[in-house]
């Protein structure tokens, strides 16, 4: 499967190449009336090589430094300077605010991150995809080809995933400048075009080109991608300061509207974080609005200035200012809005409050998002997160599974008390069938995609995992619970030494599953073999607490013989379910064993 994705992608990027490397198709004529149809033919697709390499150079970057972008992602502390610092870093890094934000979803998920502590990642992430645009302002149009050529080659020809990864990097940025190129070259005839000129003067209205820009954004879903469009047309000399300030507040809103419409239908963390980023954007743009006349004249001060004149000083001096505008207006936001991130997240939790803990007995996915497969790292987070979610429905079930042993009485399921404490058990046993199935089809399609050795390993280790966690609910579905009913017909108590040795090795099994689950939420190691060593220690406790029964069958001890079968079989089982604790955990020790290198 890897060699036949990668054998896709050479092709596609062979096919770019080739089609990015035509001459441009020339948009006027000799004598200056415009080709309308080669002119939206070379915008057109000036756009989409444009659109196509920020795609490209973000996948590229995403798999050169996703993983260590998630660790150090997930060391965060609460300190929410700290948090906004890295949140800017690691978006500058692999550019793309979306992928930031599934990061932080799956980590506020998993509870390695509080909602509070994403906030600031989220105000930093809104800092750090403003980089795009000042590479953009650079007009490195010339070096486009040659950055085409080396990406290109880097990417067909190296045998290392890792030099691939940053050839796919260096080929989208040297698709983007060209795309730039070509859309520039497309809109020099729009120059003198009287009615095109007075369109963007009109733009110069700022709720209109608020509007404007906010719907073009949702459209073609990235900011920096419109404003990126924003910037070639000043390049131009066709757009100015103070109409290129408003339609960058609108690409702002545009963005996380289109992030807020994604999350419909997603879990409550990812709802959160998306209402978050659109009640940062709009409170920031509500700002900002009314003084953008002000505004312009920082940005001006502060940007290089041209000595040319007219429209050429205009062209040169414009595409600076407005990635200017873009950056300063993200920072001032993150400033504001860094010492009520509290608040914020008071008021959001307000909107969407906690849910109680598997509130719903059908089952359901919480984490899994086929939109975050493209990016395995991510995907992988998502899948964890599914798969802790799932040790935490089976130590329920196990906490619960002792009581019939233990009391005579009718019992009643804790969360679902219309429920009997057996019939809670099986339906969470459904729900682990159901987490089962929908987990290893996510896995089998992260699979599909182009994945590091590591990831690789990944994969097929958390397989591992959901099959283990499987197995166990199976053995409290199918043997525990007719052990249930053949104890209530017997109508015999356990002894009260057997009584409290089984009850000591269920406590002592349960704690094992508990243990797992902090280890499994960021691949503990030394969690892990803490499982690993204390399974060895109960399965001699519990060779002695059946030397100890049977010593009371020697005694003649009636309940101890009445109840023998079930006595041996349930310890028997707890042992079964504490190796497969053991299992689990060595698994995950190995995982951590491959983050750690």
């Amino acid at each position: 499967m890897k060699n036949i994705n990668t054998l896709n992608r050479k092709w596609s990027m062979l096919i770019v190449v080739l089609l990015s490397v035509l001459n441009p198709l020339r948009a006027a004529n000799a004598d200056g009336t415009i080709q309308w149809g080669m002119l939206i033919i070379s915008l057109f697709g000036g756009l989409a090589l444009f659109l196509f390499g920020m795609k490209q150079m973000s996948e590229g970057m995403k798999k050169t430094a996703g993983d260590k972008m998630r660790s150090i992602l997930s060391a965060l502390t609460d300190n929410r300077l700290i948090g906004m610092t890295v949140g800017a870093f690691v978006t500058m890094v692999i550019q793309s605010s979306s992928a930031t934000t599934v990061m932080l979803v799956s980590f506020v998920q998993a509870q390695l991150m509080t909602f509070v502590q994403s906030l600031g990642v989220i105000l930093g992430a809104d800092i750090g995809t403003t980089i795009t645009a000042q590479l953009i302002a650079f007009k490195l149009t010339d070096y486009a080809l040659l950055m085409i050529a080396i990406g290109f080659f880097l990417t067909m020809f190296s045998n290392k995933d890792s030099t691939k990864y940053i050839g796919e990097a260096i080929l989208g940025f040297g698709l983007l400048f060209f795309g730039m190129k070509l859309m520039s070259d497309a809109m020099k005839p729009l120059r003198t075009f009287l009615p095109f000129i007075n369109m963007l003067r009109g733009l110069e209205n700022p709720m209109l080109a608020l509007i404007v820009g906010t719907i073009f954004t949702a459209l073609i879903q990235s900011s920096s991608a419109f404003t990126g469009i924003i910037i070639v047309l000043a390049q131009q000399g066709l757009l100015t300061l103070d109409a290129g300030i408003p339609l960058v507040m609108g690409a702002n809103i545009g963005t996380c509207i289109t992030a807020g419409l994604a999350s419909i239908g997603t879990s409550r963390e990812a709802k959160r974080v998306a209402l978050a980023h659109v009640l940062f954007k709009v409170g920031g743009v509500a700002l900002f609005i009314l003084w953008i006349p002000v505004f312009a004249d920082i940005i001006r001060w502060i940007s290089p200035v041209s000595s040319g004149t007219g429209l050429e000083k205009l062209a040169a001096e414009t595409p600076r200012q407005i990635a200017n505008a873009h950056t300063i207006f993200n920072v001032s936001l993150a400033f504001i809005f860094l010492p009520f991130t509290t608040f914020f997240a008071n008021t959001i939790i307000k909107i969407y409050p906690e849910k109680k803990e598997e509130k719903g007995v059908q089952p359901i996915t919480w984490h899994l998002d086929d939109g975050a497969i493209s990016t395995p790292a991510l995907a992988i987070d998502l899948a964890r997160s599914e798969i802790l979610r799932m040790t935490k429905i089976l130590g329920r079930m196990l906490e619960a599974i002792i009581q019939p042993f233990t009391t005579n009485e009718p019992l009643k399921d804790e969360v679902y008390p219309q429920l009997s404490l057996v019939e809670g058990v099986e339906m969470r046993e459904e729900k682990l069938d159901y987490l089962d199935e929908k987990i290893i089809r996510y896995l089998r399609k992260i699979g599909q995609q182009e994945l590091s050795d590591n990831q690789i390993q990944e994969v097929y280790g958390m397989m591992s995992i959901v099959n283990d966690i499987e197995n166990i609910g199976d053995t409290i579905e199918k043997n525990m619970i007719p052990l249930i009913a053949k104890k209530s017909a017997l109508n015999m108590d356990f002894s009260p030494e057997g009584k409290e040795e089984l009850t000591i090795y269920h406590t002592k099994v349960s704690k094992q599953v508990n243990r797992l689950k902090k280890a499994l939420s960021n691949l503990d190691t030394n969690k892990a073999e803490k499982i690993i060593n204390k399974e060895g220690k109960y399965s001699a406790l519990e060779t002695k607490y059946r030397i100890s029964h049977l010593e009371r069958l020697h005694e003649d001890r009636k309940e101890s013989i009445e109840t023998h079968e079930i006595h041996m079989e349930l310890m028997d089982l707890l042992k079964q379910i504490n190796v497969y604790s053991g299992e689990i955990a060595k698994t995950i020790h190995a995982l951590g064993e491959l983050n750690l290198g």
